[in-house]
């Protein structure tokens, strides 16, 4: 592959529902370009896009793949994204380093919910886009229906559409497309340009007339001589549409059928055409030593290197994608990571095409590349110069939704549940891990179960580690509500030396701290010296739970009184005797548990909204208010998060998949009694349980 400079380079993210036929129509780009002698097909595991054994096994993106392609002297970075809604970490992180996306919409099904969730994140990373519908081949397809569709979703965005295409034909007859910027018909596969059949001539017009009106609106003086001439030369028609497609006026709309490699070669003229190089995209922003710093793709910049995607590999080690923001990389260049205040060696640039690697010396602004063994350097990292540090924010992901708890499957996993959880995270920004302290299981978190189901698969597979998922519990607190005192004596008097303590306590709320040990000993009944002792045995207790097996917090002890044996008494009897007089004051002082409360944001369409609300009536969930937005409602509502563990599920099948939500801790609140008394007694009979073995 030969090199490309800025001004020739394209990076496009291709995004849609899931099966709009992404992963197809980028095959086609590589075949049609001479970058692939077959194309490949998704059943047999053949394509270049999704070469991952657990893609294969599942018919499925489930990672961003870069394929470049060259055509007119231009290289194209498609970056083919995952479809289904738990893989939208991969989604945001191709649409970070895309200049502008290519929306697919399914001609039969028209606009769905993965369609509005890659809109949406267009919309943050102000991407300027194309719509492709996409499978025009098939059964049902209706042109218009689905184009009705996306227009209203678009319109009521704020953006306006334009058909730069018209299909011939539909269903088993959809043969090639009227481009209305030539006024020619595209053949096929588009190398057959002829005239426009003749029963479209008069759609054909009408639809250039309205092109070419948008067209206008770019730029006064071709508004001046459109109204002047009343039509526009092919140069300046493409010029007009170059700038209101970048600057987000209108969204061209394209027609295809991927797999069958129809409206292939228009669609990649758009590409070229239309859509920004690097250098004419918005400049990205980094922080410098004092100040932000505007980064234009440009190699004579200051060098910024932004790191998108890691693969972890057994074999291969580990691959670092990065694009350049600014500045060059050459082969063998040492850089430095400024968020990990480390340098690097960057031996062996690539460019990545699904799993082949192009070897090659050097990498300009704009463009992606890969690099193996780097040691520190993880995604959301910034390669740049030692001298001029820089640093370029990730975006903002999705917090997770879907929580599972993790244990090996072997003693021998146990080892290296802690690594692979680690490696596994670095490399999805939508995957996390925590040992949680109130519970002692590790919990993964991600976006759904087929999520983190791919990164258990993923697990074994790559790293060898086995490992099983369960429900986790739920990390509640213990707490008391009003003062007590207790005492407690004890004693052992077996042979030997004996053991006795005596413990005096009072106990209280106290809402500002999580723990506080003091006393007021006064006289010789009880020396400070046995206090440590008293504590560690209530600390202890506490950690563990005075009466459901849970941390206890927001406590003070107050030792006021004891008394000790000038023989028998030692550190040991009084840790036993404080732990005991504690959980008899904790009896009398109003007990409660508390369970974590998670603010939870749902949108959800109009039509859904009363199913979803009594929906939250049942799962103790407590509306805060509700906002309008765009079709939608946004309703804000305090949930137990012991409500919540299956919600990604459920909220799918209420909304036929149209609903989403995002969710964090907010507070912790009572448990109410009911459902205390269950958590408690199921705690006794696993204490009496293990006493039994």
């Amino acid at each position: 592959m030969k090199e490309y400079t800025t001004e020739f380079l394209r990076n496009i993210a291709l995004v849609s529902h899931g099966s709009a036929g992404k992963t197809m129509l980028a095959e086609s780009f590589l075949h049609i370009t001479g970058a692939t002698t077959r194309l490949g097909k998704i059943d047999d595991g053949s394509t270049a896009s999704d070469y991952d054994e657990e893609e294969v096994r599942r018919k499925i993106s489930l990672y961003a793949t870069v394929l470049p392609i060259e055509y007119r002297d231009h290289k194209i970075n498609v970056l083919d994204a995952p479809g289904f809604t738990d893989f939208v970490g991969e989604v945001i992180s191709a649409l970070s380093v895309a200049d502008s996306a290519v929306v697919l919409i399914d001609s039969v099904a028209g606009l769905e919910v993965g369609t509005e969730v890659a809109w949406r994140y267009a919309d943050e990373f102000n991407l300027p886009r194309f719509v492709v519908i996409n499978k025009l081949d098939r059964d049902n397809a209706n042109y218009e229906k689905a184009y009705a569709s996306m227009e209203e979703y678009a319109h009521a965005g704020g953006h306006r559409l334009v058909k730069v295409q018209l299909p011939i034909g539909e269903k088993h007859d959809f043969k090639g497309v009227v481009d209305l910027i030539s006024m020619k018909a595209f053949m096929g596969d588009g190398k057959t340009v002829t005239d426009i059949p003749a029963d479209m001539l008069d759609a054909a017009r009408e639809a250039h007339r309205i092109l070419v009106e948008a067209a206008a609106e770019g730029e006064d003086t071709l508004l001046e001589k459109y109204l002047e001439a009343g039509s526009l030369s092919d140069e300046e028609l493409i010029v007009g549409l170059k700038d209101v497609v970048r600057s987000g006026d209108f969204i061209p709309v394209y027609c295809a059928a991927g797999g069958r490699e129809i409206g292939v070669v228009p669609l990649l003229n758009g590409i070229v055409d239309l859509m920004p190089s690097p250098g004419h995209a918005q400049p990205r922003i980094a922080k410098g030593k004092d100040s932000e710093e505007k980064l234009p793709a440009s190699d004579a910049g200051p060098l910024a290197a932004y790191v998108w995607k890691t693969t972890a590999d057994p074999f291969v080690g580990r691959m670092t994608y990065f694009r350049v923001i600014s500045g060059t990389i050459q082969g063998d260049a040492r850089l430095w990571n400024q968020n990990k205040n480390a340098e690097e060696r960057m031996s062996g640039l690539h460019i990545q095409r699904g799993k082949e690697q192009i070897a090659v010396k050097v990498i300009h602004a704009g463009d992606i590349g890969s690099v193996a063994k780097l040691n520190v350097t993880a995604t959301g990292d910034t390669l740049c110069d030692k001298n001029h540090p820089l640093t370029v924010a990730p975006p903002k992901f999705p917090a997770a939704l879907y929580r599972v708890a993790i244990a090996p499957k072997t003693q021998a996993d146990a080892a290296k549940i802690s690594p692979t959880l680690t490696r596994l995270c670095e490399e999805d920004m939508t995957l996390s891990w925590h040992n949680e302290h109130a519970t002692g299981e590790t919990v993964l978190q991600g976006m759904g179960d087929q999520h983190i189901d791919v990164a258990i698969h993923r697990a074994q597979t790559k790293f060898q580690v086995g490992l099983v998922s369960h429900e986790p519990k739920i990390p509640y607190r213990e707490g008391i509500t009003r003062k007590a005192s207790a005492q407690y004596r004890h004693k052992k008097q077996s042979g030997g030396s004996g053991q006795f303590g005596e413990v005096h306590l009072r106990i209280e709320p106290l809402p500002s701290a999580d723990f506080e040990f003091t006393d007021e000993l006064v006289g010789m009944n009880l020396s400070k010296s046995y206090l440590p002792a008293i504590e560690k045995g209530i600390a202890a207790t506490m950690q563990h739970g005075a009466f459901a097996g849970y941390p206890m917090s927001n406590v003070k002890i107050i030792v006021y009184d004891g008394k000790e044996h000038p023989v028998d008494s030692k550190p040991v009897a009084f840790e036993i005797a404080g732990r005991e007089a504690f959980k008899l004051a904790v009896a009398d002082a109003g007990p409660v548990l508390f369970e974590p409360i998670m603010k939870v944001n749902i949108i959800v369409p109009d039509a859904n909204m009363g199913d979803v609300m009594s929906d939250l009536n049942t799962r103790r969930g407590r509306v805060q208010g509700t906002e309008a937005e765009r079709g939608s409602t946004v309703v804000v509502a305090h949930v137990p998060l012991a409500e919540m563990l299956r919600y990604t599920s459920q909220l799918r099948s209420i909304t036929g998949g149209r609903g989403y939500f995002t969710m964090e801790l907010d507070h912790y609140d009572v448990v109410p009694s009911h459902i205390a008394g269950v958590i408690v007694e199921a705690h006794k009979k696993e204490m009496e349980a293990k006493k039994e073995e």
